[in-house]
């Protein structure tokens, strides 16, 4: 988690929302990404699915059975979706999003018949410093000389 934390924290420098993930095969990191939907101009750009890319361009698959996903926020809907067509084997993540979440709120998309696969998930990894850095970033949006 703290190289996915590292990842939030260079989004946040970037301006983007602070959010980052890491794919990892065991001890392997596969993939590390932070949000760039601004940078790209790409509001599918969210860490999760440019680890996700990374990752099975790396392997040469779509498929990432063994892999776990390490997040520093409750995954949306869509990155949920993907995770769950990637059959990502475990996800771990830091502060829940009762917003925008898709996992424990939400459409909670690996609860639905459609989902391709459920992964493990195991939330509250780091989740007060993965909020802490949303909560900071956000503050200073509202008011820059916070």
């Amino acid at each position: 988690m703290n190289i996915a934390l590292e990842q939030a924290r260079a989004a946040a420098d970037r301006g983007e929302v602070p959010v980052g993930a890491v794919i990892v095969q065991g001890d392997r990191v596969v993939a590390a990404a932070g949000n760039r939907t601004r940078e790209l101009n790409d509001p599918t750009a969210h860490a999760e699915i440019l680890a996700l890319r990374a990752a099975c361009a790396e392997l040469g698959s779509e498929r990432l059975p063994d892999h776990d996903l390490y997040v520093t926020l409750e995954p949306c809907a869509m990155c949920a979706a993907a995770l769950s067509a990637a059959r990502i084997r475990r996800i771990y993540y830091g502060a829940a999003d009762p917003k925008s979440g898709g996992v424990a709120h939400g459409a909670r998309v690996f609860t639905h018949p459609q989902a391709h696969h459920a992964p493990e998930v195991y939330d509250d990894i780091a989740g007060q410093e993965a909020a802490d850095l949303l909560k900071a970033f956000f503050a200073a949006r509202r008011d820059p000389k916070a």
